[in-house]
């Protein structure tokens, strides 16, 4: 049986979010017709989505349409639940929300994480924005069929559900997964069997799926897709054991927008950066192993707390630049064989890490001589190019060699916005199921 149960209001909704979860190579069904299908037909699965067209009708109507299919689909296997509603909160979300509810037993309540990054809807302040503007200042407010007239998510809840509702606001996520996970069960202590909660990022969505697990609490996600695929990314592996993995990103650009975005990252995910004093590996073999060494051994020190762990050289702040000159007249050699004893010491620091510890299954490399540096390190024959991250971020894995298989990111280091490596470090969580 599926492990993930995805109840839609409509069937290009309950699409969208299968999209999203076959990006992560989870097998998706949608299932249009309860008496044709029979439930063996599921047994492959991961994951089955169920559009009840109920955005539009009466809400009694929408509550047995709901309460019927989850009934049908509910299963001991199943991990994950969830409500798929508009990106827009039009229809009837109370009642939905509440049919799975009843169908599901009271030891079950409701996260709603509305947010939906990449079409700009976000939750700030329990307030739904798209595009900046407040839900009710849009053409949702107008709309001809099933208009909303107000932006406040808990607001909608409370007026369309019959159980108490409770807000979690943006202030309460800065406390982390443990904080948040607490805060949460005392809203259930204290009545409440919907939860909202603000959500502007990806990483929000993380943030609040790590809470739920750690809460222990049975949940159904109610969102527009993007937190259920989170959740499910978290709980269920299609395939295979379930294995723990981390991720390393490996920095030496020293170009500016690097720089931002190495900062963007850092504010954004939780992460273990040790700075590389890019200096001491030019400053002759003793130095140059004590500084490899200590960058080796911090990362390897932290990284049973981080998922992440980012090895930066430190020349992405000016002040930290080197001037290459002295070292060409002091080992009377080239520019490029300066900067070569640079890139192979970044190189001789990622292929320790890893081959001290194996749950490095995700490598990001920024700067192309790293990234060479780093594969003739590692002794792969190449790289199987799989997908575009970004303009100029190709995501691939090692051909040969002794990691094999190992899931890599590259990109140049000047390429891209602000975000761009905290993209390509997200899309790694993806396929790494972090």
């Amino acid at each position: 049986m599926p492990q993930c149960v995805v109840i839609a209001d409509d069937l290009t909704g309950a699409n969208a979010t299968g999209v999203l979860l076959k990006k992560m190579n989870y097998k998706a069904y949608t299932v249009m017709n309860t008496e044709r299908i029979e439930l063996s037909t599921l047994s492959d699965c991961d994951c089955v989505l169920y559009p009840t067209d109920s955005r539009g009708v009466d809400a009694k109507i929408a509550y047995n349409r709901v309460y019927n299919v989850c009934n049908l689909l509910k299963d001991d296997d199943v991990k994950v639940y969830a409500n798929r509603i508009d990106s827009t909160l039009r229809g009837n979300l109370g009642s939905e929300t509440d049919a799975m509810l009843d169908s599901l037993g009271e030891d079950y309540i409701a996260i709603v994480a509305p947010c939906f990054p990449a079409s700009g809807r976000i939750i700030c302040g329990g307030y739904m924005l798209v595009d900046g503007l407040p839900l009710h200042k849009t053409n949702i407010a107008v709309d001809p069929k099933t208009p909303v007239k107000i932006s406040e998510v808990g607001e909608l809840f409370k007026q369309q559900s019959k159980y108490q509702v409770s807000t979690i606001y943006m202030k309460n996520l800065m406390h982390g997964k443990h904080y948040l996970a607490d805060l949460m069960k005392k809203c259930v202590e204290e009545g409440s069997r919907i939860i909202t909660l603000d959500c502007i990022t990806q990483e929000d969505l993380d943030l609040i799926a790590d809470a739920v697990i750690t809460s222990g609490l049975k949940v159904i996600a109610v969102d527009p897709g993007v937190f259920t695929a989170t959740l499910s990314r978290k709980l269920i592996t299609p395939n295979k054991k379930k294995q723990k993995t981390k991720i390393l990103a490996v920095v030496g650009s020293v170009n500016a927008n690097t720089t931002a975005q190495m900062e963007e990252l850092w504010l954004s995910q939780r992460t273990h950066n040790e700075f590389v004093h890019t200096r001491e590996l030019l400053e002759g073999e003793k130095r140059r192993e004590l500084e490899i060494r200590r960058v080796v051994n911090s990362i390897l020190g932290e990284c049973d707390r981080n998922n992440i762990s980012t090895v930066t050289g430190d020349g992405i702040y000016p002040e930290n630049r080197i001037d290459f000159t002295p070292y060409m007249e002091r080992y009377q050699c080239s520019l490029d064989e300066v900067t070569e004893m640079i890139n192979s010491g970044f190189a001789e620091i990622t292929y320790r890490i890893f081959k001290a510890e194996d749950t490095f299954k995700g490598l990001y490399t920024s700067g192309g001589d790293i990234t060479v540096a780093v594969c003739k390190k590692f002794d792969t024959a190449g790289l199987s190019l799989l997908d575009e991250v970004l303009p100029l971020a190709a995501y691939g894995q090692f051909l040969k060699g002794e990691f094999e298989g190992v899931h890599i990111i590259t990109k140049g280091g000047s390429q891209g916005n602000k975000d761009a490596i905290n993209k390509c470090i997200t899309y790694l969580k993806e396929k790494l199921y972090i």
